[in-house]
């Protein structure tokens, strides 16, 4: 039955989900989750900053948050704890709506009550709620958020009741839009919101992992959301796609990159992209010659796996666009987000118009849908700086590293187990019969890791710790980038080496988070910076290649020096951030390359690097002096 299928995904995460000490950890399921929404691509990272906020009184609940890449979107989760706890399954069948749309207020709050300024009194200094809180009830904030995007994470499975037989089914809301009026003391600022609302439910969390590494596709109705249709003009039929061409007015563009921002954008072109801020040359077209952007620009290629006709009757039979399910625009990210920034900051948009192409796409097999759609953002993006970068999860590369992972014994007799697609590891023991129990013990959690895990402990040995902590396609095509090598660089060779050198990586940064601790016994409350930004300094004070990672390997754990060497950088590392932090908001600041610039460059790293003890325990694992690296030449990514 589908729905017992449902509890053993739900048993799998709870237990995935349990600290050392055996107990329910939500930042561990805030992890996990994570990692789901990345791959449907409703975020932009699997980075949360978690902020455990409750006032019992208010109804109000946070558990963490996260701001997309391009700023405009405020993305919160809240947890239903009653049920993580629940241990009637009948309980855990949801069908009113209700339940769930009260979950949704408890966050909601938070955000209304914080933009009026009637929150911060329930807070302390040190709460990084109070940060968020202070953000969104600023000038900046109000103006910088547009969308507040609410995740109800519920360990339940959402149904529908046939007499006594019952179905999975899937639960969307309503958008609504929240208005404020604010007098900042200079001007009145007058803001719409649009709020938004996505359940992750047990059947969200066996959906993504029944697509093996797919996205659910987007679907979206043009008419019901927008009440537009778009005229198009069929231009090809062919065995394997259909191409269509049409003209978008800038507006309908702009709303689109506000509903679904990137969730639109093909990955290899959403990794590459920056969507900080309109691009010059397009946001003075649209401000000079709006209407001559049609003439001067490229236009869009996009990518559907199904189109939904119709003729207008009001319009003389013109043949129009109702829906277009699985969209991705392929080529014209950068113009899409620019149009949306340029209207963000009041220009005009109304007499711009942008040509589109839109092949629909006839295949049955997800895989040739993947090869196809690839090729055509390839090929669609010769003109501009898109590199030609496998970032998908059965990339060669990857793949190697998962055939280690099968074939390679640790000296303690273990093996690792890759993760290479969310839920690998579940059909494993799905398939595993009488084994089950024994392919768990053999590989618990702490013995595994997920290919964004993989990304962000290969990357943290470098000098780019604000995009370890940025997360997300940022980081994995950086780990892609560098497994491929370039025109100058030769593509690393997978190989023994290479990933037994991977596995200690992998093992220092968990120690690390381990040390930095979590709760009221932690060094402090930024932990997803700090573990980066703590490593990337003992690359940049080492030669890259001189690091004894076999140490690491032997073990299967950190030699007790390095740990207490790690110890002290890690406390140093959680003040030095909160120092050169230009914004109440550590988390966030972390990922931008100035704060990195500022530590790495500061006199506290340097002379930590001198003391007498950390030069003894460095040099120990590398084959240099650490005085030959106290003034190291910064790279940046």
């Amino acid at each position: 039955m589908l729905v017992d299928e449902l509890f053993k995904v739900r048993d799998n995460l709870l237990n995935d989900c349990k600290d050392e000490d055996d107990f329910h950890s939500d930042s561990k399921l805030l992890s996990e989750i994570a990692g789901y929404t990345l791959q449907e691509k409703m975020t932009d990272s699997d980075d949360i900053t978690e902020c455990y906020f409750v006032d019992e009184k208010e109804n109000i609940k946070l558990n963490g948050y996260t701001v997309n890449e391009s700023g405009e979107r405020l993305q919160l989760y809240v947890i239903d704890d009653r049920t993580i706890y629940e241990k009637d399954t009948n309980e855990l069948l949801k069908s009113n709506r209700s339940i769930y749309e009260s979950q949704f207020k408890r966050a909601l709050r938070f955000f209304q009550r914080s933009i009026t300024k009637k929150l911060n009194d329930n807070m302390q200094d040190s709460d990084p709620a109070k940060a968020l809180s202070n953000k969104i009830a600023s000038t900046d904030g109000i103006k910088s958020f547009d969308v507040i995007e609410i995740f109800l994470i519920s360990l339940t499975s959402t149904v529908s009741w046939k007499g006594k037989n019952v179905e999975t089914k899937t639960m969307y809301f309503p958008e609504n839009k929240y208005n404020v009026k604010v007098n900042d003391g200079n001007e009145i600022i007058e803001k719409e919101f649009l709020i938004l609302f996505n359940l992750i439910d047990l059947n969200f969390i066996k959906e993504t992992e029944d697509s093996r590494g797919g996205v659910r596709p987007l679907h979206i109705e043009f008419k019901k959301t927008f009440n537009r249709t778009i005229e198009v003009i069929p231009a090809s039929k062919q065995d394997h796609f259909s191409s269509y061409l049409c003209v978008f007015d800038a507006e309908i563009l702009a709303d689109l990159y506000m509903h679904y921002s990137t969730r639109m954008l093909e990955k290899n072109v959403r990794s590459f992209l920056q969507f900080k801020g309109a691009n010059k040359g397009i946001r003075d077209t649209i401000r000079e010659e709006p209407e001559k952007f049609i003439a001067y620009n490229n236009g869009l290629t996009i990518t559907a796996s199904d189109i939904k006709l119709s003729k207008d009757k009001k319009d003389r039979g013109k043949l129009v666009i109702e829906s277009l399910t699985d969209l991705q625009i392929v080529n014209g990210g950068q113009t899409t987000a620019s149009i949306y920034f340029s209207r963000k900051e009041g220009i005009d948009i109304s007499k711009v118009m942008v040509m589109a192409k839109i092949n629909v796409i006839n295949q049955s097999k997800s895989d040739d849908l993947d090869d196809l759609v690839s090729k055509i953002s390839r090929f669609s993006n010769t003109q501009s700086r898109v590199s030609n970068v496998d970032i998908r999860s059965r990339s060669p590369q990857l793949v190697a590293i998962k055939q280690l992972s099968e074939s390679v014994t640790t000296p303690t007799r273990r093996k690792w187990f890759f993760d290479r697609v969310k839920g690998d590891f579940n059909t494993k023991v799905k398939f595993a019969g009488s084994k089950a129990a024994t392919i768990k013990k053999d590989f618990p959690p702490a013995m595994r890791f997920s290919k964004e895990q993989l990304a962000k402990c290969y990357c943290s040995w470098g000098a780019s710790p604000y995009l370890v902590k940025k997360g997300g396609e940022k980081i994995f095509r950086q780990l892609m980038e560098s497994l491929n090598g370039n025109e100058s660089i030769p593509p690393l060779t997978i190989d023994r080496g290479f990933y037994e050198e991977l596995i200690a990586k992998i093992i220092m940064f968990r120690r690390l988070e381990k040390i930095y601790g979590q709760g009221p016994n932690a060094i402090g409350q930024i932990r997803a910076a700090t573990v980066p930004y703590a490593i990337a300094t003992l690359y940049s004070k080492t030669d890259k290649d001189s690091f004894n990672f076999s140490s690491i390997w032997d073990r299967q754990a950190l030699p007790d020096d390095l740990d207490m060497f790690f110890d002290s950088l890690l406390n140093l590392m959680n003040e030095l951030i909160k120092k050169y932090s230009l914004s109440d908001d550590f988390g966030e600041y972390s990922k931008k390359q100035e704060l990195w610039e500022a530590i790495i460059n500061s006199t506290e790293i340097h002379d930590f690097y001198l003391q007498e003890t950390s030069r003894k325990i460095v040099n120990k694992y590398t084959k240099n002096d650490i005085n030959e690296k106290t003034n190291p030449e910064l790279v940046t990514a």
